[in-house]
């Protein structure tokens, strides 16, 4: 993108307009339409860096998308989503990035979640294979949650260290360790198991499945997010990069959802 072209998008539309747009869209939703739960791949920090602070290091994209979550769940909360998720680091992202490049990335969520569960109004979770993460890190996000679990407000998952097929490897490593101690063979657990039991012990058990999943960043695939959950899942991909997604960015979304005909499959 030009620099002319930035410089536009930064000053049309004016702000009056831009304010009275989005309140139009807002006033139009119906609250009975609203998705229980949204889950988002918060997509494009980096690149965000790369165009906004060049020659920085790339943890100050980091800091402007956990920026933007905090922002993204105050929307929810004001439209009283009860479930949603921010997926903010994968299993593969473990794997590809450089020791250099995790850990400020590390830090930045860490503190994200301690900031969620600090306003004593959302119910936190970390959920992912922590058990991978460096034990500090994974033992202050396990804290930040904890301290939590007794709040009936919204629900809100914090994907870290996530992967779809982690996920469901964690999942049947559970369900037959729970059937072994039952003193059940493995000859009667393949007879005998049912799809609900597998949703009992996701990360996400006792949750609805998102019924919105929303990517930033122009990408178009869910790479492995929510794998077993987002069966019957809407998708909205959205080409702004994450720290720039804005609140009418959201509520388009949101406008797209509710006028799906959702059929579950059938």
């Amino acid at each position: 993108m030009s620099m002319l072209r930035r410089l536009v998008d930064r000053v049309w539309p004016p702000r009056w307009l831009y304010a009275t747009y989005e309140s139009q869209l807002a006033a139009a939703l119906d609250a009975d339409e609203l998705p229980r739960h949204v889950a988002v791949l918060a997509d494009g920090n980096r690149r965000w860096a790369r165009l906004n602070a060049p020659g920085k290091p790339l943890v100050a994209g980091y800091r402007a998308g956990a920026a933007k979550l905090l922002e993204f769940v105050e929307w929810c909360d004001e439209l009283r989503i009860p479930v949603v998720t921010l997926w903010v680091l994968s299993t593969d992202n473990l794997d590809r990035s450089s020791r250099d490049e995790l850990a400020p990335l590390l830090d930045v969520i860490a503190d994200l979640v301690k900031q969620l569960a600090a306003t004593g109004r959302w119910r936190v979770q970390a959920v992912g294979a922590l058990d991978l993460l460096p034990p500090a890190c994974a033992e202050e996000l396990r804290e930040a949650a904890a301290s939590t679990e007794t709040l009936d407000g919204m629900h809100v998952n914090v994907a870290v260290s996530y992967g779809g097929r982690h996920e469901l490897r964690d999942a049947v490593r559970s369900l037959l360790a729970e059937r072994a101690e039952a003193g059940e063979g493995l000859d009667e657990v393949a007879r005998t198991l049912e799809i609900d039991e597998i949703s009992e012990h996701l990360y996400t058990k006792g949750q609805p499945d998102p019924d919105l999943i929303i990517r930033t960043s122009g990408e178009q695939r869910l790479s492995g997010f929510l794998l077993w959950q987002s069966a019957h899942s809407e998708f909205y991909f959205c080409e702004a990069l994450w720290p720039d997604f804005r609140r009418v960015d959201f509520l388009r979304a949101l406008r797209s959802y509710s006028q799906r005909e959702r059929r579950f499959g059938r």
